[in-house]
């Protein structure tokens, strides 16, 4: 049978959709190494003890903690797309106020009103494209979020490289992020709604013609179809939290979080935040040498995110994830008896590249993709939530006591070593729960996905 026009899938429309919502992944990926960058001479301006150091960086993740649970209601009343646009101005607001803070309590609030937009981001992006991609697309195109993420994570290496060769540099290290964000938003006037939002919302017409864009006719009308179905009486916005801790959900719910935890306590993304500062603490000369040599990681990250895509098409996502999180242990493993042995410094960067280029790869993108497919549709949006406000306090707590950590056992033991010891621990705990509960998804429509918990529910 012959494709009219009207029946084919437009990909290049679902590019351009996925394309402008990943721009909140890039800035979660900016915003993580500009800190990463700007950490070593805020230290120097404000004095800041190894708590300081850790609240600096932190206070972005705190912001994200309330991220969610704002996110919620507005991904549900206003829609993905006006959740997203609503981070664009806490973006906005944050870069401005950081460029121009006087001491590190008001950077520190300024940066919390930037964490809220991430947490807002980073809430909304992954629904919306999960929601908007064709089945055998999804795992892709939701881990171009990933992508756009490590990309941001390169250039803010770029910038904090250029501008660090000036004291004052590290202010516009932040207001570079201006750049960013006005593409954001307006790009975010250039696309659709969700869908699945739209049709939860009784606005069948407009969903149609969403799908009908993205699908073709045929394909759409069948879409639009299962939608209903799913939803069938149940409404999103009329769903109790309650909901989530039913037989079947709930078991999705604590395999969420748990996931979403340790892909943020695994401890690779303390080596991001704090690359810099961990090359000058091993020996690295201080500011822009630090940063230089920290770079193979950041770039090693870029590749290995490219990598994740056809590895995604072609094998399991649980297969994937496990192989990621089993090299992560051997990383952190190396790193602990590089630093207890004394070698020399450039050799830290082999177990940080191991473990960073191993983390891309398999649960950085995957923790991403699984969450915004395990849950049903009508309970997406609190869900989603629910893990991602585990995520963030988790980071939060990460971030503020990885310094503190690791100057408790320096000063006790000489060596940091110990750090890593307990995060290779973590990982193999890690790798362990992956084994035994998470499912996998792999070319399954949100649908499907959703009769497997609903069958899980009613036994």
């Amino acid at each position: 049978m012959v494709q009219t026009g009207s029946d084919r899938e437009n990909k290049w429309y679902v590019y351009l959709i996925v394309l402008v919502a990943s721009i909140g992944g890039f800035m979660f990926g900016f915003d993580l190494v500009i800190i990463a960058g700007a950490l070593p001479f805020l230290d120097v301006d404000f004095q800041l003890t190894p708590a300081l150091k850790g609240f600096a960086v932190s206070s972005a993740i705190l912001g994200s903690v309330t991220g969610p649970l704002i996110g919620m209601w507005f991904t549900e009343r206003l829609g993905r797309k006006k959740t997203m646009m609503l981070a664009a101005f806490f973006f906005m607001i944050s870069t401005a106020g950081s460029a121009f803070a006087f001491g590190i309590w008001d950077f520190a609030v300024w940066r919390f009103l930037g964490g809220i937009g991430i947490g807002l981001a980073m809430i909304s992006s992954p629904i919306y494209i999960a929601e908007l991609s064709p089945p055998h697309l999804r795992g892709v195109l939701v881990n171009v979020n990933q992508l756009s993420n490590v990309i941001g994570i390169n250039l803010a290496v770029i910038v904090g490289y250029l501008f660090s060769f000036d004291g004052w540099g590290w202010r516009w290290m932040f207001g570079s992020q201006v750049v960013p964000v006005v593409i954001l938003m307006i790009g975010l006037y250039l696309v659709p709604e969700s869908p699945r939002w739209l049709a939860a919302r009784g606005r069948l017409d407009e969903a149609l013609d969403v799908l009908t864009k993205i699908n073709g006719a045929s394909r759409g009308k069948q879409e639009l179809q299962e939608i209903s179905d799913e939803l069938g009486r149940s409404n999103e916005s009329k769903v109790a939290f309650g909901e989530l801790w039913k037989p079947g959900i709930r078991q999705a719910v604590m395999i969420g979080i748990v996931i979403m935890v340790f892909s943020q306590i695994n401890g690779v993304n303390m080596i991001l935040l704090y690359a810099p500062t961990i090359m000058t603490e091993v020996g690295i000369s201080f500011g822009s040498n630090a940063i230089l040599s920290a770079i193979p990681v950041y770039l090693l990250i870029l590749v290995t995110t490219l990598l994740a895509f056809p590895l995604i098409n072609r094998f399991s996502r649980r297969g994937l994830l496990l192989a990621g999180v089993a090299f992560m242990v051997l990383g952190h493993l190396v790193m602990a008896i590089n630093l207890f042995m004394a070698w020399p410094p450039l050799f830290s960067l082999i177990p940080m590249l191991i473990s960073a280029g191993a983390f891309t790869v398999g649960l950085a993108p995957l923790s991403w993709i699984i969450v915004s497919e395990i849950f049903p549709n009508r309970v997406r949006g609190k869900a989603l939530a629910v893990v991602c406000f585990f995520l963030y306090a988790a980071s939060f707590v990460t971030a503020q006591f990885f310094p503190m950590m690791t100057d408790w056992f320096t000063k006790q033991f000489d060596t940091a070593a110990g750090v890593y010891l307990f995060f290779a621990l973590v990982c193999a705990a890690g790798f362990w729960f992956c084994w035994r509960f998470v499912p996998e998804t792999k070319g399954l429509s949100l649908e499907k996905i959703s009769q497997f918990w609903e069958i899980r529910r009613r036994r």
